[in-house]
C-alpha cells in the first residue's frame, strides 16, 4: 500500500519487524516496546509480551542494525511481581525507557494493571538484567507516561495521561525524589467534535529535545460507530516551563493503514511507545505496536517533522475544542 499519507514516516519493508513467532517460549502477542539505543549502537526494545492468560511482562530485544537478527532473552525480562507490588497484579505493560545522565541509570515508566484500572509505576536499571522497582507513582487511572531526562528548575517531570471519563487529556507533575508527585499541570486537552483526535489523547514515547521545544508525538483517539482509530500527531512544548505548549498539529501524520496495523487483537491501531535517533541527531526510527499484535517500524526525520509542525500546526490554547 502507498504512503501518501505517511510523508514524513516511511514503514520498513520487513514489517512487522518482530512477531509472537520470533518468540523463543510461547507468547500470545508482541508489541508497544520501550526503546533506547546503547553506548555500542545496539537497539534494544523492551517489549509488552502479553501471555497466553492474558496478562503481559517485559521481555528485552536486542539488534546491531535494529531491524533484523534479534536476540530476544530466553524467558521474561521483568516480570509482574503482585506479592511484593500488589498494583502489578494483572501485569505490566506499555514502557517508555528514559535514559537519566544524572543517575547514569535508564528510567523505565510502565502501566501497572490494578483491580482498579491501569496506574502509573517506575524502575531504574543499568543493564536490563536487574531492576529495581519504585513502585507505584500515579494512582488509577492513569498511563501513557515518560519520564523527562533532566529536571526542570530543580524538580523531576513526569507525563502522564489521568483519566476523566470521558474524555483524557495529558498532564504533567513534578517531584524532587522521583517517589512523591504534586504539582499537577494540564498540557494538552482532547479536542472535542469530529477532531482526529477528539475523546482522549495521551503521551506516545519519550519526548524529544529539540532547540525549539520538547516535540512530543502523541495518539489521538477517535470513537466511530465501528470502534476506535488510534493515530498520531506532535506537539511542541517549551524547554523550560513544558507545561506551556508553543504549537500543535490540527492533522495527524502517522495512522493506520497497511493490514498488520487494521487487523488484530485492537484494530486500527499504531502505538509507539519509543525511537531511537541515529548520531547526529535527526535520523529517527520509530518503533510501534501494530494492532495490538506486532511490533513495527517506520524511519523519519526529526527537522522534518517540526518543519511539518510549522506548516501544520497551531498555537494551542487549553480551553480550545
Amino acid at each position: 500500500m502507498s504512503n501518501k499519507y505517511s510523508q514524513l514516516f516511511h514503514r520498513h519493508e520487513r514489517n512487522p519487524i518482530l512477531t509472537a513467532n520470533d518468540w523463543p517460549y510461547p507468547v500470545h502477542s508482541v508489541f508497544n516496546p520501550g526503546v533506547t539505543l546503547l553506548p555500542d549502537g545496539t537497539t534494544l526494545l523492551l517489549c509488552r509480551v502479553e501471555d497466553r492468560r492474558g496478562h503481559s511482562h517485559f521481555c528485552v530485544a536486542r539488534s546491531a542494525n535494529g531491524v533484523d537478527n534479534w536476540q530476544i532473552d530466553p524467558r521474561p525480562s521483568l516480570l509482574a511481581d503482585p506479592e511484593h507490588y500488589p498494583e502489578e497484579l494483572w501485569g505490566i505493560e506499555d514502557p517508555r525507557i528514559t535514559y537519566v545522565p544524572e543517575l547514569e541509570r535508564y528510567a523505565i515508566v510502565y502501566t501497572a494493571f490494578t483491580r482498579d484500572g491501569p496506574g502509573v509505576a517506575l524502575a531504574f536499571t543499568d543493564d536490563f538484567v536487574s531492576f529495581e522497582r519504585y513502585g507505584f507513582i500515579m494512582s488509577p487511572e492513569d498511563k501513557d507516561a515518560a519520564l523527562l531526562p533532566h529536571r526542570i528548575n530543580g524538580l523531576w517531570a513526569l507525563i502522564h495521561r489521568p483519566v476523566s471519563a470521558p474524555r483524557a487529556h495529558m498532564w504533567i507533575s513534578y517531584s524532587p525524589d522521583l517517589r512523591h508527585w504534586g504539582d499537577h499541570k494540564l498540557m494538552l486537552v482532547a479536542r472535542r467534535g469530529a477532531w482526529w483526535d477528539a475523546n482522549k489523547i495521551g503521551l506516545s514515547p519519550p519526548p524529544i529535545q529539540t532547540p525549539e521545544g520538547w516535540l512530543v508525538i502523541y495518539h489521538g483517539v477517535r470513537q466511530t460507530a465501528s470502534g476506535s482509530i488510534y493515530r498520531l500527531g506532535l506537539a511542541l512544548f517549551d524547554l523550560h516551563t513544558p507545561e506551556l505548549c508553543l504549537k500543535r498539529s490540527n492533522e495527524w501524520f502517522f495512522a493506520p493503514e497497511e493490514l498488520y496495523e487494521r487487523a488484530g487483537d485492537v484494530g486500527n491501531v499504531v502505538f509507539p511507545c519509543g525511537y531511537t535517533i541515529e548520531p547526529g541527531g535527526d535520523i529517527i526510527r520509530m518503533y510501534y505496536g501494530a494492532a495490538d499484535t506486532s511490533i513495527a517500524l517506520a524511519t523519519g526525520s526529526v527537522s522534518r517533522m517540526l518543519e511539518w509542525l510549522d506548516r501544520n500546526g497551531s498555537h494551542e490554547q487549553l480551553t480550545s475544542g
